[in-house]
């Protein structure tokens, strides 16, 4: 009988972490900003990290205009490439428990769409069909921007 109420008890603690863990994956560490939107909270080096791939992602959108504006679908497909998912891997792992959900979806749904302009402009090579891509990619873009913005938690 006591085996069976150790047991129990094991399995609520159990259920209980799993569910503080969830709810931080879903949650992220957010609070309301005066501004409308939700204040990530990250530490100085994470805030860095996830404004440098906002400035790269900018940076490639621009880049990849360039080159599909002169005919040059190589270069567009190799720059939308370099911030497609297998630039996920730069990511710091901190950040999938502070950054919530939606915001995660965002993000990865971006990374999905640079790797498709990369496949459809080496296979399509059709301007009109790129530039639509982008500017459907960066549609995720305003929508992040619209609903957060990054702030260095206090120490």
């Amino acid at each position: 009988m006591k085996s069976s109420k150790l047991s129990w008890l094991l399995v609520a603690i159990l259920s209980i972490i799993v569910l503080v863990f969830t709810y931080k994956f879903t949650v992220g560490e957010v609070k309301p900003s005066d501004d409308g939107r939700l204040a990530v909270q990250l530490s100085k080096d994470e805030r860095n990290a996830v404004l440098l791939e906002m400035r790269t992602w900018l940076q490639n959108s621009q880049a990849m205009l360039a080159a599909v504006s002169s005919q040059d679908f190589a270069t567009a497909a190799n720059i939308a490439k370099s911030s497609g998912m297998a630039a996920e891997a730069a990511t710091p792992g901190s950040l999938f428990r502070k950054i919530p959900l939606e915001m995660k979806k965002l993000g990865f749904d971006t990374r999905q769409k640079f790797d498709e302009i990369a496949v459809d402009a080496e296979k399509l090579k059709d301007t009109q069909h790129t530039i639509k891509q982008i500017s459907t990619a960066m549609n995720n873009c305003v929508a992040c921007h619209a609903n957060y913005r990054f702030v260095e938690a206090a120490k």
